[in-house]
């Protein structure tokens, strides 16, 4: 094991009783669809893992990018551990649902981490010897480090994943959204992508994931929010998963398995 501790840990910025995530009445869009989320309101607590469910088109997407900056909302607020969110986006990592890479690209696994580190190493400069040793720590949190100069485009989807999940980490955050991360990868692949979120949660990071996967959002999530535009429901999944909350976000693509389990219909 390598022992190396970030510099979050001791941030005193992160050291406060205020939600890692809060999100305040925030509407958001695009110009071709300007309602996209509406009015959404939720709290993140410190170490928690949320589920974030909805239909296709439902605002999932749009509330992450929202929340990183990547596009502006109209109204509300959005605050990482008690800063606002002109401050505060250099607390988020983000990994989004396709990333576009060369993969021929001869970039090693560690290259790719290395990446996340950029606002702390400075522009034009190289990486000195404490930005590798955290390149190193997140790779043996994400159980890459055997891995860390092997050609990225020669890794598996979950591998894959997984990288990108640490070049996030590198920003030095401790608040981590996921778009998707099970989207193409297989059964084995999404077991290892767990396997790395327990860790996370371990340490105190708070994962925030958007999925459509009911029964591990149930299984594997503290909390669940289920929107479509607006916030449908958030909660535990058994204050979530009712038949009104699933009407509401799915309408007629709600099913149910017999024992009360619901399950989603083709949404195309």
């Amino acid at each position: 094991m390598i022992e190396y501790t970030l510099h979050q840990a001791t941030n005193a910025a992160l050291m406060t009783a205020a939600p890692a995530l809060s999100v305040q009445n925030v509407s958001a869009g695009y110009p071709s669809a300007r309602d996209a989320l509406v009015e959404v309101s939720f709290d993140v607590g410190q170490g928690e893992r949320i589920a974030v469910l909805g239909p296709n088109g439902a605002g999932k997407s749009t509330l992450f990018k929202a929340i990183v900056g990547l596009i502006p909302f109209t109204s509300g607020e959005i605050s990482i551990h008690g800063k606002t969110c002109d401050v505060s986006h250099t607390l988020v990592g983000y990994v989004p649902q396709h990333n576009a890479v060369d993969w021929n690209f001869p970039a090693t696994v560690s290259d790719v981490v290395m990446m996340g580190r950029l606002r702390q190493i400075g522009w034009f400069r190289l990486p000195g010897r404490k930005h590798q040793q955290a390149v190193d720590h997140l790779l043996d949190q994400v159980g890459l480090y055997h891995l860390r100069h092997r050609q990225v485009g020669q890794l598996s989807g979950g591998q894959r994943q997984r990288v990108f999940i640490a070049r996030a980490l590198a920003q030095e955050t401790d608040v981590l959204l996921l778009d998707e991360p099970f989207s193409g990868v297989d059964a084995a692949a999404e077991r290892e992508i767990l396997d790395v979120l327990d860790r996370l949660q371990s340490e105190r990071v708070t994962v925030i994931i958007a999925t459509h996967d009911l029964s591990m959002a149930a299984s594997r999530f503290d909390r669940i929010l289920l929107i479509r535009q607006r916030v449908i429901a958030y909660g535990t999944a058994a204050e979530v998963f009712t038949p009104e909350n699933f009407q509401a976000a799915y309408g007629s693509h709600v099913g149910r398995f017999r024992d009360g389990e619901f399950f989603i219909v083709d949404e195309h």
